[in-house]
Protein backbone atom coordinates (compact mmCIF):
# COMPACT_ATOMS: atom_id res chain seq x y z
CA UNK A 1 0.00 0.00 0.00
CA UNK A 2 1.14 3.84 -0.59
CA UNK A 3 1.86 5.89 2.04
CA UNK A 4 -0.14 9.05 1.50
CA UNK A 5 0.26 12.41 2.88
CA UNK A 6 -2.02 14.38 5.40
CA UNK A 7 -5.47 15.05 3.80
CA UNK A 8 -4.52 13.16 0.09
CA UNK A 9 -7.96 11.52 0.34
CA UNK A 10 -9.49 14.55 -1.21
CA UNK A 11 -10.58 14.89 -4.42
CA UNK A 12 -8.29 15.77 -7.59
CA UNK A 13 -9.69 19.14 -9.10
CA UNK A 14 -10.28 18.66 -13.13
CA UNK A 15 -7.56 19.60 -15.80
CA UNK A 16 -4.76 16.94 -15.23
CA UNK A 17 -4.20 15.48 -18.30
CA UNK A 18 -2.54 11.88 -18.91
CA UNK A 19 0.69 11.49 -19.79
CA UNK A 20 0.04 10.79 -23.44
CA UNK A 21 -1.29 14.48 -23.31
CA UNK A 22 1.63 15.58 -21.40
CA UNK A 23 3.85 14.10 -23.93
CA UNK A 24 2.04 16.51 -26.95
CA UNK A 25 2.81 19.33 -25.20
CA UNK A 26 5.95 19.24 -23.09
CA UNK A 27 7.77 16.16 -24.76
CA UNK A 28 10.08 14.38 -22.80
CA UNK A 29 13.86 13.02 -22.28
CA UNK A 30 14.72 9.06 -21.51
CA UNK A 31 17.79 7.35 -19.55
CA UNK A 32 18.00 4.10 -18.96
CA UNK A 33 16.46 1.76 -16.46
CA UNK A 34 16.54 -1.19 -13.92
CA UNK A 35 13.51 -3.53 -12.82
CA UNK A 36 9.56 -2.45 -13.51
CA UNK A 37 6.94 -2.26 -11.18
CA UNK A 38 3.21 -3.21 -11.98
CA UNK A 39 1.93 -1.14 -8.35
CA UNK A 40 -0.82 1.15 -8.83
CA UNK A 41 -2.57 -0.06 -12.47
CA UNK A 42 -5.58 -0.92 -10.65
CA UNK A 43 -6.00 2.92 -9.41
CA UNK A 44 -4.92 3.89 -12.79
CA UNK A 45 -7.49 1.41 -14.73
CA UNK A 46 -10.14 3.01 -12.81
CA UNK A 47 -8.99 6.77 -13.35
CA UNK A 48 -8.92 5.81 -17.42
CA UNK A 49 -12.79 3.90 -17.24
CA UNK A 50 -14.30 7.06 -15.08
CA UNK A 51 -12.24 9.45 -17.61
CA UNK A 52 -13.37 7.78 -20.74
CA UNK A 53 -16.55 6.66 -19.57
CA UNK A 54 -17.82 10.27 -18.35
CA UNK A 55 -15.91 12.99 -19.56
CA UNK A 56 -17.33 12.52 -23.82
CA UNK A 57 -20.90 12.41 -22.17
CA UNK A 58 -20.23 16.08 -20.18
CA UNK A 59 -18.63 17.55 -23.53
CA UNK A 60 -21.64 16.38 -25.53
CA UNK A 61 -24.00 17.80 -23.44
CA UNK A 62 -22.00 20.81 -22.66
CA UNK A 63 -22.08 21.36 -26.71
CA UNK A 64 -25.76 21.27 -27.13
CA UNK A 65 -28.50 23.61 -26.78
CA UNK A 66 -31.34 23.03 -24.39
CA UNK A 67 -33.84 20.55 -25.69
CA UNK A 68 -31.13 19.29 -28.61
CA UNK A 69 -30.53 15.31 -28.47
CA UNK A 70 -27.01 14.09 -29.31
CA UNK A 71 -25.93 11.14 -31.52
CA UNK A 72 -24.38 10.68 -34.83
CA UNK A 73 -25.64 13.04 -37.95
CA UNK A 74 -25.25 16.03 -35.34
CA UNK A 75 -28.20 17.95 -33.14
CA UNK A 76 -27.84 21.71 -34.44
CA UNK A 77 -30.79 23.29 -35.34
CA UNK A 78 -32.30 23.56 -39.01
CA UNK A 79 -34.51 26.38 -39.11
CA UNK A 80 -37.70 26.39 -41.11
CA UNK A 81 -38.69 23.02 -40.15
CA UNK A 82 -42.36 22.29 -40.67
CA UNK A 83 -45.05 23.80 -38.46
CA UNK A 84 -41.59 26.67 -37.23
CA UNK A 85 -39.95 24.58 -35.07
CA UNK A 86 -36.23 24.09 -35.59
CA UNK A 87 -35.69 20.13 -36.45
CA UNK A 88 -32.65 18.88 -34.40
CA UNK A 89 -29.66 17.37 -36.67
CA UNK A 90 -27.77 16.29 -33.44
CA UNK A 91 -25.00 17.91 -34.35
CA UNK A 92 -23.31 20.29 -31.35
CA UNK A 93 -23.79 23.51 -31.56
CA UNK A 94 -20.68 25.40 -29.37
CA UNK A 95 -17.72 23.44 -28.89
CA UNK A 96 -15.71 22.49 -25.44
CA UNK A 97 -14.70 25.95 -24.06
CA UNK A 98 -11.55 24.67 -22.79
CA UNK A 99 -12.24 24.78 -19.02
CA UNK A 100 -11.97 22.83 -16.39
CA UNK A 101 -15.41 21.92 -16.75
CA UNK A 102 -15.91 21.64 -20.20
CA UNK A 103 -12.14 20.59 -21.62
CA UNK A 104 -11.44 20.79 -24.95
CA UNK A 105 -10.19 16.95 -25.37
CA UNK A 106 -9.12 17.13 -28.61
CA UNK A 107 -6.57 20.17 -28.18
CA UNK A 108 -5.76 19.82 -24.42
CA UNK A 109 -3.65 22.89 -22.76
CA UNK A 110 -2.27 23.42 -19.53
CA UNK A 111 -2.94 26.32 -17.95
CA UNK A 112 -0.46 26.60 -15.09
CA UNK A 113 3.64 27.19 -15.64
CA UNK A 114 5.39 23.51 -14.96
CA UNK A 115 7.17 24.19 -11.57
CA UNK A 116 10.35 21.70 -12.02
CA UNK A 117 13.59 22.52 -13.08
CA UNK A 118 15.85 21.34 -16.15
CA UNK A 119 17.88 19.19 -13.90
CA UNK A 120 15.30 18.34 -11.87
CA UNK A 121 13.97 17.07 -14.73
CA UNK A 122 16.64 15.48 -15.79
CA UNK A 123 16.80 12.99 -12.45
CA UNK A 124 13.43 12.21 -12.80
CA UNK A 125 13.66 11.12 -15.87
CA UNK A 126 16.56 8.68 -14.96
CA UNK A 127 14.17 7.74 -11.82
CA UNK A 128 11.31 7.01 -14.09
CA UNK A 129 12.86 4.93 -16.40
CA UNK A 130 14.17 2.83 -13.37
CA UNK A 131 10.47 2.09 -11.85
CA UNK A 132 9.13 1.08 -15.69
CA UNK A 133 12.53 0.81 -18.31
CA UNK A 134 12.18 -0.05 -21.58
CA UNK A 135 11.60 -3.70 -22.47
CA UNK A 136 10.80 -5.83 -25.62
CA UNK A 137 6.99 -4.85 -25.65
CA UNK A 138 6.78 -2.04 -24.70
CA UNK A 139 8.85 1.82 -24.75
CA UNK A 140 10.30 3.19 -20.91
CA UNK A 141 7.81 5.67 -18.86
CA UNK A 142 10.20 8.40 -20.51
CA UNK A 143 9.28 7.64 -23.74
CA UNK A 144 5.83 8.04 -23.32
CA UNK A 145 5.75 11.24 -21.45
CA UNK A 146 5.75 10.49 -17.56
CA UNK A 147 8.15 12.87 -16.42
CA UNK A 148 6.07 15.52 -18.32
CA UNK A 149 3.07 14.36 -16.22
CA UNK A 150 4.45 14.62 -13.00
CA UNK A 151 5.96 17.99 -13.79
CA UNK A 152 2.24 18.57 -14.80
CA UNK A 153 1.06 16.93 -11.60
CA UNK A 154 3.39 18.91 -8.58
CA UNK A 155 2.40 21.61 -10.47
CA UNK A 156 -0.75 21.99 -10.82
CA UNK A 157 -2.09 25.15 -8.69
CA UNK A 158 -3.81 23.50 -5.24
CA UNK A 159 -2.39 22.62 -2.12
CA UNK A 160 -3.30 18.82 -2.59
CA UNK A 161 -0.38 19.00 -5.32
CA UNK A 162 1.41 21.61 -3.92
CA UNK A 163 2.23 19.30 -1.02
CA UNK A 164 3.25 16.40 -3.77
CA UNK A 165 5.92 19.19 -5.50
CA UNK A 166 7.57 19.51 -1.99
CA UNK A 167 7.80 15.78 -1.26
CA UNK A 168 9.06 15.16 -5.32
CA UNK A 169 11.65 18.00 -5.05
CA UNK A 170 12.82 17.07 -1.94
CA UNK A 171 13.18 13.59 -2.92
CA UNK A 172 15.02 14.71 -6.38
CA UNK A 173 17.22 16.71 -4.08
CA UNK A 174 17.84 13.77 -1.96
CA UNK A 175 18.37 11.35 -4.51
CA UNK A 176 21.00 13.21 -5.82
CA UNK A 177 23.17 13.64 -2.83
CA UNK A 178 22.67 10.27 -2.16
CA UNK A 179 24.42 9.34 -5.77
CA UNK A 180 27.23 11.76 -5.23
CA UNK A 181 27.90 10.50 -1.76
CA UNK A 182 28.26 7.13 -3.03
CA UNK A 183 29.45 7.41 -6.58
CA UNK A 184 30.46 10.98 -7.00
CA UNK A 185 27.98 12.11 -9.85
CA UNK A 186 24.52 13.00 -10.47
CA UNK A 187 21.66 10.38 -10.13
CA UNK A 188 21.04 10.72 -13.83
CA UNK A 189 24.45 9.79 -14.79
CA UNK A 190 25.19 7.14 -12.89
CA UNK A 191 25.19 3.17 -14.27
CA UNK A 192 21.93 1.32 -13.78
CA UNK A 193 24.02 -0.58 -10.85
CA UNK A 194 24.56 2.29 -9.33
CA UNK A 195 21.16 3.22 -9.68
CA UNK A 196 19.85 -0.06 -8.74
CA UNK A 197 21.35 -0.13 -5.33
CA UNK A 198 19.95 3.37 -4.57
CA UNK A 199 16.20 2.49 -5.25
CA UNK A 200 16.59 -0.69 -3.71
CA UNK A 201 17.40 1.05 -0.32
CA UNK A 202 14.43 3.33 -0.75
CA UNK A 203 11.59 0.68 -2.85
CA UNK A 204 9.68 -0.57 0.03
CA UNK A 205 9.08 1.92 2.75
CA UNK A 206 7.65 -0.96 5.23
CA UNK A 207 11.23 -2.42 5.34
CA UNK A 208 13.58 0.43 4.60
CA UNK A 209 16.28 1.60 6.91
CA UNK A 210 15.44 4.29 9.31
CA UNK A 211 17.92 6.63 7.04
CA UNK A 212 15.86 6.00 4.76
CA UNK A 213 11.97 6.22 5.47
CA UNK A 214 11.27 9.70 4.11
CA UNK A 215 12.93 8.82 0.65
CA UNK A 216 10.92 5.93 0.70
CA UNK A 217 7.95 7.88 0.87
CA UNK A 218 9.40 9.85 -1.73
CA UNK A 219 9.88 6.97 -3.81
CA UNK A 220 6.39 5.39 -3.28
CA UNK A 221 5.04 8.65 -4.37
CA UNK A 222 7.19 8.46 -7.87
CA UNK A 223 6.52 5.02 -8.35
CA UNK A 224 2.91 5.49 -8.16
CA UNK A 225 2.77 8.56 -10.28
CA UNK A 226 4.91 6.86 -12.39
CA UNK A 227 2.49 3.65 -13.18
CA UNK A 228 -0.58 5.62 -13.56
CA UNK A 229 1.14 8.13 -15.92
CA UNK A 230 2.43 5.00 -18.03
CA UNK A 231 -0.95 2.98 -17.57
CA UNK A 232 -2.99 5.63 -19.11
CA UNK A 233 -1.34 5.86 -22.17
CA UNK A 234 -1.83 3.74 -25.34
CA UNK A 235 1.32 1.83 -24.78
CA UNK A 236 0.79 1.40 -21.69
CA UNK A 237 -2.62 0.12 -22.00
CA UNK A 238 -0.89 -2.55 -25.00
CA UNK A 239 1.03 -3.45 -22.30
CA UNK A 240 -1.34 -4.86 -19.93
CA UNK A 241 -3.62 -6.22 -22.72
CA UNK A 242 -6.17 -3.70 -21.88
CA UNK A 243 -8.68 -3.18 -24.49
CA UNK A 244 -10.62 -0.09 -23.15
CA UNK A 245 -13.20 1.26 -24.94
CA UNK A 246 -13.49 0.29 -28.09
CA UNK A 247 -16.03 0.37 -30.74
CA UNK A 248 -16.99 -3.51 -32.14
CA UNK A 249 -18.77 -4.35 -35.49
CA UNK A 250 -20.39 -7.42 -33.45
CA UNK A 251 -21.07 -8.24 -30.20
CA UNK A 252 -21.67 -12.06 -29.69
CA UNK A 253 -22.01 -11.95 -25.74
CA UNK A 254 -19.76 -12.81 -22.92
CA UNK A 255 -17.09 -15.76 -23.21
CA UNK A 256 -18.49 -19.03 -21.80
CA UNK A 257 -16.09 -18.74 -18.74
CA UNK A 258 -17.63 -15.80 -18.10
CA UNK A 259 -20.90 -17.37 -18.55
CA UNK A 260 -19.92 -19.89 -16.70
CA UNK A 261 -17.83 -18.25 -14.06
CA UNK A 262 -21.59 -16.43 -12.88
CA UNK A 263 -23.34 -19.56 -13.23
CA UNK A 264 -25.03 -18.83 -16.46
CA UNK A 265 -24.25 -21.49 -18.37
Amino acid sequence: MSERMPGEDSPEPQGILTAGDAARTEGSGRAPGGEGKGMGRRAALKVLASTAAALPVVGAVAACAPGEKGGEGGAAATPGAAGGVPTSTGRPTVGPRGTPSDPDLLNPKITWEMQLTAAEMATLTALCDMIIPADEKSPSASQVGVPAYINEYVSAPADWYKRALVQVRGGLAWINVESTKRFGKAFHEITDVERTAICDDICYAAKAKPAFKQAAKFFDRVRDLTAEGFYTTDAGMKDIGYVGNVALATFDGPPPEVMRHLGLA
